[in-house]
């Protein structure tokens, strides 16, 4: 994996664990690449509500897996830890009253 998708990875890791709507839309990004049955998938019009930078991170991830033979998830990259932690920051989380 090149220097280039560690960086963008890291930043929207980074990114969707804070608590703001670019975070969730972050995390709806990554959860969506982890498990889109389980986590609901990522809705392209989710890019009109991110920085152009947070945009163009998801668009090195999406070329880098698209340039992937064959299936790859976060946690073969190192970021089970991330990963996990997102579906229960964003996921698991226990309904309001």
């Amino acid at each position: 994996m090149s220097e280039p998708v560690i960086q963008a990875l890291d930043r929207l890791f980074d990114l969707a664990a804070s608590d703001t709507g670019q975070a969730r839309r972050a995390a709806n990004f990554l959860l969506a690449w982890w498990n889109a049955q389980d986590n609901g998938g990522f809705d392209l019009a989710d890019l009109f509500g991110v920085d152009r930078e947070v945009a163009a991170d998801m668009a090195v991830v999406f070329v880098y897996l698209g340039g992937h033979h064959g299936a790859i998830y976060p946690d073969q990259l190192g970021y089970e830890d991330k990963i996990v932690a997102l579906v229960h920051q964003w996921r698991l989380r226990e309904p309001a009253d």
